[in-house]
């Protein structure tokens, strides 16, 4: 009986520390990246650290933010990636300070001062459109937002809708810098006689460009050059107000940054997966002298005014007043 028990307590005391190990060799990361990037991240991860068990759940950038605003330092998460800079200042407090772990030349300006985050990306959109749609309905290539007003758009436009996604609340507040609230409300009333499908997500209007069901969708470029790369029959057009346009960011929760893994996972991503998450994903410029490796990506893209897209009290008021 004597070494019966003495076996058991073997076992169990070898189950308690594996168990333990597992814990702790488990990194997780809170992000707001498509699914896909999400996924290439984690082979980079396994490569690069095959004793870590990284675990990356997709959560949308507001959800992560409460989570770490109200979890703190009790988060499961360790590392938060690809949310956007104004939910990243709303949970600042619940970020270690981590500008120190950058060795990569960002352009001026770009970085906060108070150094609770980094940037990941910049991501800006225009005007997709399916170019075999437009062609088959003896439709012009719209220039303007204006332009998509007209009745030959009529059911054949998708837009990204404002409250759920953060591309459309980016072209929801241009407008608004540009023509003043009272003019883009009465604008978007008229373009729902136009709008086929608001789309939750920002790659909604994209995917019915590709299936053909509309002509015309908001939509990132980045996310347009991937599907003209695919052999897909779309274009990117800009308005002349520019290309609205949001930054996102990276960090590490307050008081996982004492964790040696943490350090060094989080010290691969902003200087090595950043960079190749650049070429291959996002060419978006945010660092200097950073040139774009992906094929159709444009050069010199013109920005648009996006002054307050950080102001989270604006984007409460903006869409507290949105119909759709």
């Amino acid at each position: 009986m004597k070494k019966i028990l003495a076996g058991l307590v073997v076992v169990i005391m070898a189950l308690y520390f594996a168990i333990n190990k597992q814990e702790s060799n488990t990194l997780v990361i809170y992000s707001a990246l498509e699914q896909y990037r999400n996924d290439d991240l984690k082979a980079h991860l396994a490569e690069k650290f095959p004793d870590l068990n990284v675990q990356i759940m997709y959560m949308p950038t507001a959800k992560v933010a409460a989570k770490i605003q109200t979890e703190k330092e009790h988060s499961d998460a360790d590392i938060v990636l690809g949310v956007e800079t104004g939910y990243m200042e709303k949970m600042k407090d619940s970020l270690a300070d981590v500008a120190e772990y950058s060795h990569l030349d960002y352009i001026d300006g770009m970085l906060p001062e108070h150094g609770k985050y980094l940037i990941w990306e910049s991501y800006g959109g225009g005007f997709a459109v399916n170019t075999e749609i437009l062609k088959k309905y003896g439709i012009a290539e719209p220039k303007t937002y204006e332009d998509l007003l007209k009745p030959e758009f009529k059911n054949k436009i998708s837009i990204q809708n404002p409250k759920s996604s953060s591309t459309g609340y980016n072209f929801y507040l241009n407008l608004r810098n540009i023509w003043g609230e009272k003019k883009t409300l009465e604008y978007f009333d008229k373009l729902n006689d136009n709008v086929k499908q608001y789309s939750e997500s920002g790659s909604g209007p994209v995917k019915l460009l590709i299936q053909g069901e509309c002509a015309v969708g908001t939509a990132l470029t980045y996310q347009v050059v991937t599907e003209i790369n695919n052999g897909n029959p779309l274009k990117m057009i800009y308005p002349e107000s520019g290309s609205p346009y949001s930054l996102d960011g990276v960090s590490v929760v307050k008081g996982k940054d004492d964790k040696g893994d943490v350090r060094d996972v989080f010290e691969y991503l902003v200087n090595e997966y950043l960079v190749y998450d650049k070429d291959h994903y996002n060419p978006g410029k945010i660092l200097k002298g950073q040139k774009s490796e992906m094929e159709n990506y444009p050069d010199d893209i013109k920005y648009a005014d996006m002054t307050g897209i950080d102001d989270l009290g604006l984007k409460d008021e903006l869409l507290g007043k949105w119909k759709y």
